[in-house]
């Protein structure tokens, strides 16, 4: 913000002198008044970003000048002067929504460094305001596309969920949109202002979980030189999302479950409770319920965290939404690489609905992203795509071809993208639309042994 307009209120005719001299040599546009009721006048017509009142004005207390802007412009950085400088006036007025207090004389260097700190102050809100909307926009309930009837009822669900504070639970293959849908329910609800963290509990090993969700004291283990908040700590106030919470430990279970029960969590070598305000929002490829009767996983945990449990289908179930969500993702990757790429060819389309999209949404995301890049048209064309949807495993089907169990369907195409990647897990992974650590696990369901292959 390089130029501001700044509001000077004091009685001292000198003293508005320098200070408007001081401010104009800054460059900002100046106003200055002698009195509160000019002030908050001169508020009423225009907004101001910074105003330096005096505490002691001829015909009120400057701190109802700062009341004044509070309600009419929030927005508004308002420090106070005097000449009486207590430490009381001081309190009194920075508990009151100053932003900051001067005490008279002042050294012209110290009224130049506050101005210029409640600018930045004032700068990094709008951006954090715009970053957010923008945010909100991304996860409008809108941008989940589909249309089919499992969708029309997971956006009803969604919808009704998000304005509450219950505990929701999210179900579904890998790259089913579990996440978005986290970030939607947690962007259209009264945390959106809050922190959204997210964290793969699969991903990390249990001792490094437990410290990155409830943060540890110093020397609680090897390695912890120093105080460490957790991600529970971080969210006040906002959403945290566990994804992959079907590969916590037992341990971990039972401290999620006291977050859950008692809104608070103990620091790994701690003592004392942390009290939290904090969403929960789960996410799983795994039937929980199938765990618990194994006893894999604390039946208590489970019907805490299922208070709501959202169900995202796999892509295969709603082929109607396939050409919705290319023409979305076409949209998207277009407006972002700058390229006038405006439609899908039939033929193009046609190779989109027949593929199987074993990796769900994530893949069909990726396919039109790479097609998009690499394309010099402005119709995406069938040779436009990825080559394992130009020629899947036993090329196009014929009338009377046999129809092949998903399942079957599946392991075919993975054993194509192995064979085509030459064994290179994270290349046919990357082909898949997948992580690796999927591409392991439909491997082991496929009895698919890849402990002989090369990255």
């Amino acid at each position: 913000m390089d130029s501001a307009k700044i509001l000077v209120v004091d009685d001292d005719p000198d003293i508005v002198a320098v200070l408007a001299e001081l401010l104009k040599k800054e460059g900002h546009q100046v106003t200055t008044c002698a009195t509160g009721a000019a002030a908050i006048s001169a508020g009423g017509d225009e907004k101001f970003d910074v105003v330096l009142a005096d505490i002691r004005l001829p015909d009120m207390d400057g701190l109802a000048v700062l009341r004044a802007f509070q309600e009419a412009s929030p927005e508004t950085a308002v420090i106070v002067m005097t000449a009486f400088g207590t430490v009381e006036t001081a309190i009194q007025a920075i508990k009151a929504g100053a932003y900051d207090y001067i005490p008279k004389p002042f050294k012209l260097d110290e009224v130049r460094i506050v101005v210029q700190r409640a600018l930045e102050r004032k700068r990094l809100l709008q951006e954090n305001r715009r970053y957010r909307q923008e945010l909100r926009g991304k996860y409008r309930l809108e941008n989940v596309v589909g249309s089919s009837g499992p969708m029309l009822e997971i956006f009803k669900t969604v919808a009704r969920v998000a304005p509450t504070r219950s505990t929701v639970l999210v179900q579904g293959e890998s790259g089913t949109g579990k996440e978005l849908i986290a970030r939607t329910i947690h962007y259209n609800s009264d945390r959106a202002q809050g922190p959204f963290v997210a964290v793969d509990c699969g991903a990390l090993p249990e001792t490094l979980l437990e410290s990155e969700l409830f943060g540890h004291e110093r020397g609680a283990f090897t390695g912890a030189t120093g105080l460490k908040r957790g991600l529970f700590e971080s969210a006040r106030g906002g959403t945290c999302f566990l994804d992959e919470i079907g590969d916590v430990s037992p341990a971990a279970q039972s401290r999620l479950l006291r977050v859950l029960q008692e809104h608070e969590v103990k620091r790994v070598g701690g003592t004392e409770p942390i009290k939290v305000d904090v969403r929960v929002i789960a996410a799983t490829n795994k039937h929980l319920d199938t765990l618990v009767k194994a006893h894999k996983f604390r039946e208590d945990l489970f019907y805490r965290l299922s208070v709501v449990t959202i169900t995202l289908p796999p892509l295969r179930e709603r082929g109607e939404d396939i050409p919705l969500l290319a023409e979305f993702f076409l949209r998207k990757f277009a407006r972002e690489a700058g390229k006038q790429v405006e439609r899908i060819a039939p033929e193009a389309m046609a190779l989109f609905t027949a593929y199987p999209w074993p990796g769900n949404v994530r893949e069909i995301e990726h396919a039109i992203e790479r097609a998009v890049i690499l394309t010099q048209n402005p119709t995406l064309l069938a040779a436009d795509l990825p080559p394992d949807l130009q020629a899947p495993p036993g090329g196009r089907p014929t009338a009377d071809a046999q129809v092949l169990p998903l399942r079957e369907v599946e392991r075919r195409h993975l054993l194509f993208a192995l064979e085509r990647a030459q064994g290179n897990r994270k290349r046919a992974a990357e082909w898949l639309g997948v992580t690796r650590r999927t591409l392991y696990r439909m491997a082991a369901r496929h009895g698919i042994n890849l402990s002989d292959l090369d990255d």
